[in-house]
């Protein structure tokens, strides 16, 4: 799915919010439906509605209705099933809206793709009793949004979405250009406040673009270690967005490259062939090194482009990790 050509975050209009979620329910509802649909499992024995254990029946303690009469028949003693405990999924996504995400080259920005993934994150995760949070990471720090009906947050979720191309940098107060003062907060501090903050178990999705505002490419990397103790406690999704500029260098001649987390300059000849194979390359490596660093905190890792069909990588990601109920966490 893509925004309008030109489309940068902003206020859009209530009707225009209301023809995104419409397009992006239908959309998923198309791809995904019902796959991530439903309640918790638990981790432990509790009320529910899924046999888990069949054990003696105690008078006083278990539930008649619950005996199950061929066992009972087979051991002459009456026996009764235990269930796997049931509650409600608690769903936090941590959206990366620092500079760089103000980038696009094509009609989708990877803040807007950020906003997409968020709204369609709420569509899926709807159900009896869920809740669905927003953590925003920008320059000046965290933001929270209060935990909604998972489609009440979609809905609020995309309705950031801009209305016009004149309100370019309006997620961040600035546009990439401008040397604002750096950010308060990195993405390891926004993973430990989000810990922090929210303890109880359930699914916690990180968007983000892994660019490190000191332009480290290789491992260690700061947020690895707040990753790891994370994806301790919760089932942790990490989704990279990644603009095809980011991969590699077209050959226009001379560019002025603009850092946007700090407004540095730096002007380059991009029809070099040895520049622009060796930016692929480093490009490359960066990816892989991410790729690493995720996996080995015990996190999912989801990849998606601006240029791409985002749901549908998504609804691939979802079916290519879809378990049974009790297969594990």
């Amino acid at each position: 799915m893509t925004a309008p050509p030109g489309a940068r975050r902003g206020a859009a209009p209530l009707s225009d919010t209301a023809r995104a979620f419409a397009s992006l329910d239908l959309r998923v509802r198309r791809r995904l439906g019902g796959l991530l649909h439903g309640d918790e499992a638990g981790l432990r024995l509790g009320p529910g509605s899924e046999p888990e254990e069949v054990v003696r029946y105690r008078p006083g303690e278990d539930d008649v209705r619950r005996i199950d009469w061929n066992v009972t028949a087979r051991s002459s003693e009456p026996h009764v099933w235990r269930t796997v405990a049931e509650h409600e999924r608690e769903t936090w996504v941590l959206v990366d809206e620092t500079a760089s995400m103000d980038f696009g080259t094509t009609d989708l920005e990877k803040g807007d793709l950020a906003t997409w993934v968020t709204g369609a994150l709420g569509l899926l995760s709807a159900g009896p009793g869920n809740r669905l949070g927003v953590a925003h990471l920008r320059p000046e720090g965290m933001a929270w949004s209060a935990p909604l009906p998972p489609r009440t947050a979609a809905m609020q979720a995309l309705s950031r979405l801009p209305a016009s191309p004149d309100q370019a940098g309006a997620a961040t107060g600035r546009t990439p250009t401008d040397a604002g003062l750096p950010a308060t907060l990195d993405l390891a501090g926004a993973l430990d406040a989000l810990g922090a903050r929210h303890r109880r178990p359930g699914v916690r999705v990180v968007v983000t673009d892994f660019v490190e505002p000191d332009g480290r490419t290789e491992r260690p990397y700061p947020w690895e270690r707040s990753l790891r103790q994370l994806a301790l406690r919760h089932e942790v999704l990490v989704v990279e967005v990644v603009d095809p500029r980011e991969l590699e260098l077209p050959d226009v001649g001379p560019v002025v490259l603009v850092d946007p987390e700090t407004g540095h300059r730096c002007e380059v000849w991009t029809s070099s062939p040895r520049l622009r194979l060796e930016y692929a390359e480093l490009a490359a490596a960066h990816r892989t090194s991410v790729a690493a660093a995720v996996r080995a905190a015990g996190a999912g890792h989801l990849v998606l482009r601006t240029d791409r069909d985002w749901v549908d990588d998504l609804a691939r990601y979802v079916v290519r990790r879809r378990t049974p109920r009790r297969g594990g966490r």
